[in-house]
């Protein structure tokens, strides 16, 4: 999946990122609007992640969604 397929369905995969990141708020959530750059950032944020790691784990879940 990129980044274009999870803007288009993000309304769908809100609920297989908040399962993968149970520490998302629904505010989190609102503010990601399927963009993966905001999804890391609120990774990093909520979880104590390195950018690196954020984008790695955000990368990752794309390629095997």
């Amino acid at each position: 999946m990129n980044e274009n397929t999870l803007k288009g369905n993000w309304k769908d995969l809100k609920g297989s990122v908040q399962e993968k990141w149970g520490e998302l708020t629904d505010d989190d959530m609102d503010r990601i609007e399927g963009k993966a750059d905001q999804l890391a950032g609120a990774i990093q944020k909520r979880y104590g992640r390195s950018q690196e790691e954020a984008k790695k784990e955000v990368n990752d879940w794309l390629d095997n969604s």
